[in-house]
């Protein structure tokens, strides 16, 4: 039996085939692939710490942070979610050395195939992992821009055609039919024109690039079978669960007793029970 017990941060991803996860509690760093197919109980401890500032508290928010980081954090503000109110833009940033570092940087927006095609958009740097931890069977960079405000204007203006948010139960009962991201990426420069020039004129025509030539991404997940109904394992509720791992994708470990997601629990002080027998 193996036994890892400490904070859990979201599992660290590499795209490899298939991806590679792995558990990050604490100092302690596992496969999460190697548990495939074995027996797992999970235990939340009673115990939360943020992630920000490791101070305990009794409620988590956003993830993993503690009330006065969640009101106090930049990375914590609505315009994470919503980047074209970006804060540091309109000079309203509360940190705004961290919005320098974070905000006034490339910006890759995206084309993937989750649930179906959606837009996205993420750091530079945060290609492929943020493509992982959406579950994105496939993913295709469309343009790059210099600000994460204008990734967000952007955004917005390609979502008037095209999805921007995932069914994550639709992601979790299996991969989907391959798309053609190249001809979903041309059909929107096409019908989106006349807005992307007007971001060009406003912010200059190499602060939003349009990638042309980029490719297409094929991302596979470890999974040994795909859960017919998909539910919710909650640990706020039940603090202790168990059942045989199935597959990992996004950020969920798929279990035949239910799935779990694991970034939802950052923070959160969980003891994990690996056994040997199946």
């Amino acid at each position: 039996m193996t036994t890892v017990a400490g904070s859990v941060r979201k599992m660290r991803v590499q795209l490899d085939q298939p991806v590679s996860y792995v558990w990050q509690a604490g100092s302690e760093e596992v496969s999460v692939n190697s548990w495939l197919g074995k027996r797992l109980s999970i235990e939340f401890e009673g115990l939360i710490n943020c992630v920000h500032c490791d101070r305990v508290t009794k409620k988590s928010f956003n993830q993993g942070y503690c009330y006065p980081c969640f009101q106090r954090l930049a990375q914590c503000d609505s315009c994470i979610v919503k980047p074209e109110k970006c804060h540091f833009s309109a000079g309203t940033c509360r940190e705004p050395e961290w919005g320098e570092s974070h905000c006034n940087i490339d910006h890759v927006v995206y084309l993937a195939n989750t649930s179906g095609v959606k837009v996205g958009i993420t750091r530079g740097t945060q290609v492929p992992t943020r493509w992982i931890d959406q579950g994105a069977t496939q993913a295709r960079p469309i343009a790059r821009v210099s600000t994460r405000y204008q990734s967000g204007l952007l955004e917005v203006l390609l979502a008037q055609h095209v999805a921007d948010k995932t069914a994550w139960q639709t992601m979790l009962k299996g991969n989907g039919a391959d798309v053609d991201l190249e001809a979903h990426q041309q059909e929107l420069a096409k019908l989106c024109a006349d807005g992307i020039a007007g971001l060009q004129d406003s912010h200059g025509v190499q602060a939003i690039q349009w990638l042309d030539a980029s490719n297409t991404v094929a991302i596979d997940y470890p999974v040994l079978e795909w859960p017919v109904k998909v539910s919710s394992h909650n640990l706020d509720k039940t603090p202790r669960i168990e059942g045989t791992l199935l597959g990992i994708k996004g950020q969920y470990l798929m279990l035949d007793t239910g799935v779990i997601n694991i970034r939802k629990y950052g923070g959160y002080n969980l003891l994990v029970k690996v056994y040997d027998d199946a």
